[in-house]
């Protein structure tokens, strides 16, 4: 068997071979399991000792060459169609890019942590609670009247009361109403912060609330509410509207005009609603606060009086994070951010 004839025709047609899928087919030929080296080692077996150890040697220094024939060849090829690609594909750096897709934080997300960092830097704390509430928390512990219209199916979705035991206990106390509803308002936190922690308080409490309640432009079902208490010496509504005033002004970057208007909360006492004008020059209604009621501090087992200069007293306010969404971003539909619509959405 003539190896030297087999390692110049090799060398020729591996020469010859312009792709990598044709040096694959030629390296199969010559050096796969049935190629034509193999048939040399399997033709071994048939010789005698000798000759065995003397082919064996040849063959294996004949596979390394052909070996090498085609890893050479390889580089070439590779190297011959990377120079091509530079000549023939050219890449216009000054045409522009083309947009990347990219994720859009929601309209009420942006307002919220706008909102709180504000109030964070003016010394509150981020305070929670669970959506799903008890008549205690959320009627009974804020001075809410029994017969309070509030409580009637038209304003608050009830629940079944078939929830597992271990669960009740997780969000009750003894002794206390356990009828569970749907948070109608985040003012139940109040309490809940109120009953492990002691004055001087400042708290930031941010959260979705549910009210039975027709939609429209103004108005929806569920919406996010940011409530805020703080509970101190000699506090009064001028420290209200200083802080309320202070934080409109830094979260829409601008004074904006409030008024002050009496108004009733249970938990309150005196109470007032609070408007902003809009751009258009009309009012709307964004928060509703008041100084905080002796029955709630009473109700979360706090002793504290009322009275200006006398001990602890406190105001608590709640904004409708909804409504400051449609004034910061100039929308008319409240409905509008809860409708999942794209077209909406990927503006902000």
């Amino acid at each position: 068997m003539d190896l030297q004839e087999l390692k110049n025709r090799a060398k020729q047609e591996i020469d010859k071979v312009v792709d990598l899928d044709e040096i694959e087919k030629t390296f199969k030929k010559y050096l796969g399991k049935k190629g034509e080296v193999a048939l040399i080692f399997d033709s071994l077996k048939d010789l005698a000792i000798e000759e065995k150890k003397a082919l064996g040697q040849e063959a294996n220094v004949l596979k390394q060459e052909i070996e090498e024939f085609f890893e050479q060849r390889k580089k070439e090829i590779k190297n011959t169609a990377s120079e091509i690609k530079q000549t023939t594909e050219r890449i216009d750096i000054t045409r522009p890019g083309t947009k990347m897709a990219r994720g859009h934080l929601h309209p009420l997300t942006l307002v919220l942590k706008d909102a709180l960092k504000i109030f964070q830097t003016m010394g509150f704390e981020i305070a929670q609670g669970p959506e799903l509430e008890t008549e205690w928390y959320n009627f009974d512990a804020l001075n809410v009247p029994k017969d309070h219209p509030a409580r009637d199916m038209q304003d608050t979705f009830w629940l079944r009361q078939n929830m597992s035991t271990n669960y009740k206990k997780q969000i009750t106390n003894n002794n206390k109403s356990n009828k569970l509803l749907m948070r109608t308002h985040t003012s139940p936190v109040q309490v809940r912060y109120m009953e492990t922690h002691q004055p001087p308080l400042r708290i930031i409490v941010p959260g979705r609330v549910f009210r039975n309640e027709a939609t429209d432009a103004k108005h929806e079902a569920q919406f996010y509410q940011l409530e805020g208490l703080m509970v101190d010496k000699e506090v009064s509504a001028c420290n209200f509207k200083a802080i309320i005033e202070e934080f409109l002004k830094r979260f829409f970057k601008a004074n904006v005009e409030i008024r002050l208007r009496p108004g009733f909360f249970p938990f309150t006492e005196p109470s007032f609603e609070i408007d902003a004008k809009r751009a258009d020059g009309k009012w709307m209604e964004i928060m509703g606060a008041g100084m905080t009621h002796p029955n709630v501090f009473k109700a979360a087992g706090l002793n504290v009086s009322v009275s200006a200069g006398h001990g602890w007293c406190g105001f608590a306010f709640g904004v409708g994070v909804d409504r400051l969404a449609l004034l910061k971003y100039k929308i008319n539909d409240i409905r509008l951010l809860y409708q999942n619509d794209m077209r909406f959405l990927e503006q902000f």
